[in-house]
């Protein structure tokens, strides 16, 4: 039986090792986001997957090594990210209807194709990504 501080514990050790895995893989390049670059994306017909971030959430860590993996796939290779800051960009939060970080969208154009939250498994999230493109 655990006692409440071995639990939070535990939890705090397993997204330190979350993050610091996710440090190990190289992050995915992203856009910056401002509502004008996001629309010129969608104009443009681009698949799109736009990341609602923080910094300190583990799942958004965990999050990190799935995405780099699948988008440095030649396949994901026109694909635009667009990462938006949960803390410090809340109008775009807001805009995409995202109530959590660890959002992610996938856009074909200018149609929402997908969404998923909290998700860290690869499979389904290859899944979201494919029907962007």
């Amino acid at each position: 039986m655990f006692t409440r501080r071995a639990t939070l514990a535990f939890s705090l050790a397993a997204a330190l090792v979350a993050g610091a895995s996710a440090m190990a893989f190289a992050e995915p390049e992203h856009t910056p986001f401002t509502p004008a670059a996001f629309k010129a994306a969608q104009h443009a017909g681009k698949p799109i997957l736009v990341e609602i971030h923080a910094s300190w959430c583990p799942v958004c860590a965990a999050q990190a090594p799935i995405l780099s993996e699948l988008l440095s796939q030649p396949r994901y290779k026109e694909m635009v990210v667009f990462r938006v800051d949960f803390d410090s960009q809340k109008d775009a939060v807001k805009s995409f209807k995202a109530r959590e970080q660890s959002t992610l969208i996938a856009f074909k154009g200018a149609t929402e194709a997908g969404r998923s939250v909290g998700d860290t498994h690869k499979g389904s999230i290859e899944a979201l990504l494919s029907h962007a493109i």
